[in-house]
């Protein structure tokens, strides 16, 4: 994912732990995968990694630096 770095310096980050590292997209910016604005996106930093989600969404995925990164839409 090459705009890594300019996506991650627009967003609010929210959790950094030894398994994840989750962002919030509170500038509308848009998804590299589907081009539409996500909500939160989620690094995995230690697979394998499970995520417990409360509500059903639609997820987009890509690699940065060999770690799976989701994008959440609600």
């Amino acid at each position: 994912m090459e705009d890594f770095d300019e996506i991650v310096s627009s967003l609010t980050p929210r959790e950094d732990n030894a398994a994840i590292k989750s962002y919030q997209n509170t500038t509308a910016v848009a998804c590299p995968a589907c081009e539409k604005p996500f909500d939160d996106m989620v690094v995995c930093k230690d697979p394998p990694t499970s995520l417990n989600l409360d509500f059903e969404m639609d997820l987009c995925t890509g690699i940065h630096d060999d770690r799976v990164v989701i994008f959440t839409h609600r």
